[in-house]
């Protein structure tokens, strides 16, 4: 792993949970971990829930946009948080691989996204811990 690891997050839309994580990751790691996420079929647009969700937090997410995960994406992450990509999701010998059930976001009531979003912020506080990356 290089001296600035690099996380990738992915969902199959990669409009709600991936897009959170993502949102979590670049705000309680700053610039100490290069952040990327990806979508195995990207949605048009983020979940307003999702965008709500973590407005509520802080987080603002509306500059992100869904996109499709790529091989040289993957290729080029030191871990890969998959968060039910199923089948779409590629595997590189090497790399470290983590995988989060979470409750898809889409379509669900705020307050369901909010509990989303609250267990996406304990799994990246945990996985900061472990890379020895959170911010004081």
């Amino acid at each position: 792993m290089s001296d600035k690891p690099s996380v990738l997050f992915v969902c199959v839309h990669n409009a709600g949970r991936s897009q959170m994580a993502a949102g979590w990751l670049r705000h309680l790691a700053g610039d100490t971990v290069e952040v990327r996420s990806a979508g195995s079929e990207p949605g048009d647009r983020i979940n307003p829930a999702a965008v709500e969700a973590m407005r509520e937090v802080g987080i603002d997410i509306t500059d992100q946009t869904p996109t499709r995960l790529s091989w040289h994406t993957a290729e080029a992450s030191d871990v890969i948080v998959t968060m039910g990509c199923g089948d779409a999701c590629p595997v590189f010998p090497g790399k470290r691989y983590e995988d989060w059930k979470l409750t898809d976001p889409a379509g669900q009531p705020l307050e369901l996204v909010r509990q989303v979003r609250d267990d996406i912020r304990t799994r990246v506080v945990e996985l900061l811990a472990d890379l020895g990356r959170l911010r004081s």
